[in-house]
């Protein structure tokens, strides 16, 4: 099993970044997918990115190609969301999740194991 916790979440101004962080404990961090989804008040939850265990593969929705890098650091069991070019539509809690298969990672159904989420609010 792994357990994840994000941080990094915070209030940021329209055109600002913020870097989520996902920190994992348990076992064999680097044997896991990792992927990120956000859920905005009133709406279904939604895939950002997701990247392979190994670092070498990632994934993003099409929207946020470009503005959001998902990178992970297996050394500290820890993956990253950058967000650049912050827009109040991103506003959101930001959720980790780890999967043991690399296959439609969009599809939230593939992950097993989820944190608590944390909240990003972009002003306008």
């Amino acid at each position: 099993q792994v357990q994840l916790v994000e941080s990094g979440g915070g209030l940021v101004q329209a055109g600002g970044s913020l870097r989520l962080s996902c920190a994992a404990s348990g076992r064999a961090f680097s044997s896991y997918a990792m992927g990120w989804f956000r859920q905005a008040p009133g709406k279904e939850r939604e895939f950002v990115a997701s990247i392979h265990w190994d670092g070498r593969n990632t994934d993003y929705t099409d929207s946020m190609k470009g503005r959001f890098t998902i990178s992970r650091d297996n050394s500290k069991n820890t993956v990253y969301l950058q967000m650049n070019s912050l827009k109040p539509e991103d506003t959101a809690v930001y959720y980790c999740a780890a999967s043991t298969v690399w296959r439609a990672m969009s599809d939230d159904r593939r992950y097993g194991y989820w944190g608590r989420g944390t909240q990003v609010t972009v002003s306008s």
